[in-house]
């Protein structure tokens, strides 16, 4: 049985498997060194300090993906708009747990009054998130040519958005600065 849920704090060791695995074999994430369980805890609480959602993808118990969304920019002019986040195990990909995730990550991003979801891709050859975020309406916003160096290439990073909710369509309830 599959299941989207709030993440607790007895995932972080899933969480970091998952993540030090993309860290150490992809280009999604420009990270070099994977991350120690406590630097996961900590990120984690980050987020939910935030009061933002961060999720994982559970298969019959098992932790097999997570998800999440942190202000885009700390400046308040951009209050609004999120950028996420999403890791599945590489025995995931391609099952549709990654559309899953990423839509229940929107709605949940939505209720916490984000109006702008902005995905920042590592690497223009990363079919699999592009496609994940196509799928879920996100439309390419850009591409930075070769920002990142990782596995001795350079990589660009895609820009993807989209707007949830009223979007920008009404003024937000909080227009205060």
């Amino acid at each position: 049985m599959t299941q989207i849920r709030p993440s607790i704090e007895s995932d972080i060791p899933a969480i970091t498997a998952i993540y030090a695995h993309h860290v150490l074999t992809g280009t999604g994430t420009f990270e070099t060194t994977p991350p120690t369980e406590d630097d996961m805890k900590g990120r984690r609480a980050d987020v939910l300090s935030k009061a933002l959602p961060y999720l994982v993808a559970e298969v019959d118990g098992k932790v097999i993906g997570f998800a999440y969304c942190n202000w885009f920019k700390p400046r308040p002019a951009y209050r609004f708009s999120a950028e996420d986040s999403i890791y599945l195990a590489p025995e995931a990909h391609g099952k549709g747990l990654g559309t899953l995730l990423l839509t229940e990550l929107m709605a949940q991003a939505e209720r916490c009054g984000v109006r702008k979801l902005i995905a920042v891709i590592g690497d223009s050859a990363n079919l699999g998130s592009i496609g994940v975020h196509t799928r879920c309406g996100y439309r390419h916003a850009g591409v930075i040519e070769a920002c990142g160096w990782k596995f001795e290439r350079w990589l660009d990073i895609v820009l993807m958005e989209k707007s949830i909710g009223a979007g920008h369509s009404t003024p937000p309830v909080d227009i205060a600065p």
